[in-house]
């Protein structure tokens, strides 16, 4: 099993509408991408965020799964728009 966390930190001038369809469209990456069994996110409500926003957990089958995941057309269409709004934050780590 393979474990990919991530934070966002939305860049001045990003519209609730663009945070929403971030939320939705990285919830329907579910069903798109084999071997992605589980994806969990939504708004950070710790009071030790450091500015973080919004986040996520996505559950891999394995390692394999989750390159396969980063490379796949829906992932890099989510980015194209993605990227120039976020200071993102990644943890990936792999449970035996």
């Amino acid at each position: 099993m393979f474990i990919h966390c991530f934070a966002f930190r939305w860049k001045d001038g990003t519209t609730e509408a663009q945070k929403e369809q971030a939320a939705h469209e990285i919830r329907a990456l579910q069903g798109q991408i084999p071997g992605l069994l589980e994806t969990l996110v939504g708004v950070n409500t710790s009071p030790r965020g450091r500015g973080y926003e919004f986040g996520g957990v996505m559950r891999f089958t394995s390692r394999a799964a989750f390159i396969f995941y980063n490379d796949h057309p829906a992932h890099e269409q989510l980015l194209t728009w993605l990227l120039p709004i976020i200071d993102p934050l990644e943890l990936d780590f792999e449970i035996p």
